[in-house]
């Protein structure tokens, strides 16, 4: 009988939790992103359906203005960009203007949908390819970049968004920081008005 009591107390034994000092965890480090490896850090699924570029049809006016620089480029209509394009694109831009002194380019989308692709020649089935890159759907009328800086002129500027555009393949404009192009505030806006016409 003392046998069984002494056995389960040693079975029903627990060693006591000691929380760990502060000092014996590992340092939290900030991850920084650079424009080389543009994705996202975490995705529930990692494939995802086709899709299609979005196509505004209630008025949405979102992304279509200036917020941070004095000068972007508006796509006048609707792709899908690459990581890789983009990367290329500010690569570029970063090129261009390596004279201009405290330069700040802003990167107004994120390529957060993979893409897959098969091989050529394959027969159909065998479940969905695998993973080639990143890509975002850009709609109509959204500006992707913006840039500024103290002594960034508009001739160079607009050099620098024409050379930016023939890598898009899709039309594009130049736009200028002002009262029409920065995001109007909700209390000058009319209930029933248009905030942004849409190029025909």
């Amino acid at each position: 009988m003392w046998a069984r009591k002494f056995v389960g107390s040693i079975l029903g034994f627990r060693a006591p939790v000691v929380a760990p000092r502060l000092s014996a965890l590992a340092p939290i480090t900030q991850q920084t992103r650079n424009l080389g490896n543009l994705q996202p850090r975490r995705r529930k699924y990692k494939k995802a359906q086709k899709g299609r570029v979005p196509v505004r049809v209630g008025n949405s006016t979102k992304g279509n203005y200036m917020a941070f620089g004095d000068y972007g480029i508006r796509v006048k209509d609707g792709l899908r960009l690459s990581a890789n394009t983009i990367g290329a694109i500010h690569s570029m831009l970063r090129r261009q203007l390596k004279a201009i002194k405290g330069l700040q380019i802003w990167l107004r989308v994120f390529p957060d949908i993979p893409v897959t692709t098969k091989g050529t020649e394959v027969r159909m089935g065998k479940g969905k390819g695998a993973f080639d890159y990143w890509a975002c759907r850009v709609p109509k009328d959204k500006i992707i970049f913006e840039m500024s800086g103290p002594s960034l002129n508009l001739e160079l500027a607009k050099s620098a968004m024409r050379q930016a555009g023939f890598k898009l393949g899709v039309p594009t404009e130049f736009v200028v920081a002002d009262e029409t192009t920065r995001q109007p505030k909700k209390k000058d806006l009319p209930k029933t008005c248009i905030p942004f016409q849409h190029a025909k």
